[in-house]
């Protein structure tokens, strides 16, 4: 579709071979919105904000699993409950305390609420109660390692699988967020892709082989990320899906 006028992606029979408008679309995209800016937008809050979830959400989800502390259940069936919830409950009193911190349309409001999450909490703490295995950790103890220590020298790198799956899922859900980037950014420089990409819809007409040119540059990273980390992607669902 990227590659065809919009004549020719509207028509009955719809055309299904390549067109040769594909630089002409691109070249409007480029024209009618500030795409790089928007993308270096998004790169950069994808980035800090799947960072801060591996780490919180691996450090939490490893705790979990291996550790006994007072209200241990509890936590966890309360976590397990906020996974019930829809997100979209969620944004009005998100906004509000935003707001309140005078976050509204800063990078914060983004990758604050964002800095873990349940599923991948839940994730990290399946994946280690198997993985990890406990003689590991007392044998940690005895040479004098921390808790801290015992996660980031011993689990750490016996995640690695988990936190490959958990990366790039996070990366996607990041990346193609819409709504609330929407609700919270006023500023069109702090736009991110999704927002920018809005904008090529017209009022009353609408070029869609812009509009699926300004997509097929949006999605060129996640595809391009996903042939790199395939493999560990693919081993995080295995890991997760079969027990011995």
């Amino acid at each position: 579709m990227s590659t065809n006028k919009t004549s020719d992606i509207l028509r009955f029979p719809p055309k299904l071979i390549f067109g040769s408008e594909l630089i002409t679309n691109l070249t409007n995209v480029f024209n009618n919105v500030d795409f790089f800016q928007a993308f270096l937008n998004t790169l950069f809050v994808t980035v800090v904000q799947v960072i801060c979830v591996l780490f919180f959400c691996s450090l939490a989800g490893f705790t979990f699993a291996k550790f006994q502390f007072p209200g241990k259940k509890w936590l966890f069936g309360l976590l397990l409950v906020t996974m019930m919830i829809p997100s979209q409950l969620s944004f009005i009193p998100s906004y509000i305390i935003i707001s309140k911190l005078g976050w509204v349309g800063t990078y914060k409001a983004l990758i604050v609420p964002g800095l873990a999450n349940a599923f991948g909490i839940f994730w990290v703490r399946q994946f280690s109660q198997e993985a990890i295995n406990d003689s590991l950790l007392d044998a940690g103890r005895l040479d004098g390692c921390s808790h801290f220590r015992l996660y980031w020298n011993v689990a750490l790198p016996i995640l690695r699988p988990a936190l490959a799956f958990l990366g790039i899922f996070s990366f996607i859900g990041v990346w193609n967020d819409y709504l609330w980037p929407l609700i919270v950014l006023n500023d069109p420089a702090r736009y991110t892709l999704q927002l920018t990409l809005s904008q090529l819809n017209g009022i009353y007409t609408t070029d869609y082989g812009m509009v699926m040119g300004g997509t097929l540059l949006a999605t060129l990273p996640l595809i391009i990320m996903f042939l790199f980390v395939s493999r560990q992607f693919i081993s995080g669902i295995a890991a997760g899906a079969v027990k011995d």
